[in-house]
């Protein structure tokens, strides 16, 4: 009864959250970017059953009180993320014997895999969007067009032709930057909620050292197949460009674990990293410059050799 107690309370939240997202409030800005949050916790600190259950239960509230395509959009876009990187980052096995494990010690799901899973997860979504405005290419693109004119003319105060250049250039990038906010989103709100379950003693896996954190060697060939697919056109370009928009935000994050290793020996070192995520906040082009070091370090290995050039830690008394 606690278990199924927990898990309505997690879905009502996420639907309320979700359901206040259109109001129009000032507060459901905020409230947006953590509708996951809830069941995520749940997840964590309670099993994936939980986050499934309160997920479902908040897909059957937003269906009887909206429409059935609220409640799928809700599916997708915050139940399905939740429940499955929930299981993963619980799932763990024996680890092999060895001299450096002890018996009975578990190897954990890596955090690298982790990343790559919220990625397909966030191209699902923005492939998604992408279905919900239509099935054919040159529409969405004309739609996406008029909706970037009318946004400048706000901005500029006079009116923009949809055929812009510039408009032109925004909107072959779009699908790329709705992708790239998803997996933000996804793997923001998985950190925060396994800090909080970490904070109230029920996450089960120990915390991982984050800096050391690894993708898998085929990510690398999935992005660059993607960014190929690119320049097919059509549909295919669309959904190419969301899943090179995902994909590239892993790379971020190890561009991020980059810096927080290079950073280790500094005095400013607190100083350094608050700079770095204000102005990758502030300005969000920035963040491409942590995907290229982060392809960088892919390539080049650059906290592999910084950890090695480090003297050996002094022994504890």
């Amino acid at each position: 009864m606690a278990l199924v107690l927990i898990a309505l309370v997690a879905g009502a939240a996420s639907a309320l959250m979700f359901a206040s997202i259109p109001s129009g409030v000032l507060i459901s800005v905020f409230l947006k970017f953590l509708v996951p949050m809830p069941l995520m916790v749940a997840a964590l600190a309670w099993g994936p059953s939980a986050a499934l259950a309160g997920g479902l239960f908040a897909m059957l509230g937003l269906g009887l009180l909206a429409d059935m395509t609220t409640a799928a959009t809700f599916g997708i876009q915050v139940a399905l993320p939740a429940w499955w990187l929930g299981h993963l980052a619980l799932l763990g096995r024996p680890s092999p014997a060895s001299a450096s494990t002890s018996p009975g010690e578990l190897e954990w799901y890596p955090v690298g895999r982790i990343l790559v899973w919220a990625a397909a997860l966030a191209s699902l979504i923005a492939i998604a969007v992408l279905f919900n405005q239509g099935t054919d290419a040159e529409a969405i693109v004309e739609m996406q067009r008029q909706k970037m004119a009318h946004l400048a003319q706000l901005f500029v105060g006079s009116s923009v032709s949809p055929n812009d250049p510039a408009i032109s250039a925004l909107v072959a990038v779009v699908p790329v930057f709705v992708a790239m906010s998803s997996a933000t989103l996804l793997i923001i709100n998985l950190w925060i909620a396994a800090k909080v379950t970490a904070t109230s003693g029920r996450l089960r896996r120990p915390w991982p050292e984050l800096r050391r954190t690894e993708l898998p060697p085929m990510t690398m060939a999935a992005l660059c197949l993607a960014i190929a697919f690119c320049f097919s056109g059509g549909m295919v370009a669309l959904i190419a460009k969301s899943v090179t928009g995902a994909l590239m935000m892993t790379y971020a994050m190890m561009g991020f674990a980059v810096v927080h290793t290079v950073t280790l020996a500094l005095k400013q070192r607190l100083f350094v990293l608050c700079t770095t995520y204000v102005l990758v906040v502030l300005l969000t082009w920035a963040v491409l410059a942590m995907v290229v070091l982060g392809l960088a370090d892919a390539v080049f290995g650059f906290r592999e050799r910084f950890l090695r050039s480090r003297p050996p830690p002094l022994p504890t008394p």
